[in-house]
């Protein structure tokens, strides 16, 4: 009898298919638009089976980012409440920002934790690095555990103090259901967390 994985290209293993495929060849790239922050530049792609098509990207923010997810012991995170302009609401998250020229994540991590939410870390992990809404955006973000607090303070570029809020880690379910935290990277950070830790009680 045949095996039927040769038939079905389904079973062909996620490495192998990722390794063989190839990117499509940019024939043409320009900047079309351009703000403050961003430029949108539009790339003139053909693909393998020579298929062309216009695609456009955002380029910019190309420095990293980091988030961090603080513990402040073993049965409690730290959160902070920050304005969000895209949809003009406080929404509940943890510390974020740029990595500055020269600092690496960890260091990038417990600046923003300072100036955030007033605490350093002695410990810093690296849960995952993510990247958000990748057909559009270049730019990535490592998601840090931070453990180990000790109060410092930090002046960031912030407009206003954020809230901090203690969460605790029993309520994550809660937590989700909040209708005021939703940015799905905030999420994936504390189900990253949620994960290590599950994994250093084994």
């Amino acid at each position: 009898m045949s095996d039927p994985r040769k038939r079905n290209p389904v079973h062909l293993s996620a490495e192998t298919m990722a390794h063989d495929k190839s990117k499509p060849e940019i024939l043409k790239a320009e900047i079309v638009a351009e703000s403050r922050l961003f430029k949108v530049e539009s790339l003139h792609l053909k693909f393998s089976n020579g298929e062309e098509r216009v695609y456009e990207r955002m380029r910019g923010g190309n420095r990293g980012a980091v988030m961090v997810v603080p513990l402040f012991d073993a049965h409690t995170l730290l959160l902070v409440r920050e304005y969000a302009a895209g949809t003009h609401s406080y929404e509940l998250g943890f510390p974020k920002g740029l990595i500055d020229p020269g600092e690496s994540a960890l260091e990038a991590g417990n600046r923003e934790l300072m100036e955030e939410a007033g605490f350093g870390a002695a410990s810093l992990t690296l849960l995952k690095q993510v990247s958000l809404a990748p057909g559009y955006f270049s730019s990535r973000m490592d998601i840090l555990l931070a453990r180990d607090l000790y109060p410092e303070q930090r002046v960031g570029d912030e407009p206003e103090p954020l809230e901090v809020i203690p969460w605790p880690l029993n309520r994550i379910d809660d937590l989700l259901a909040r209708p005021d935290f939703t940015e799905s990277r905030s999420i994936s950070a504390l189900l990253l967390a949620q994960k290590w830790l599950a994994e250093q009680e084994d």
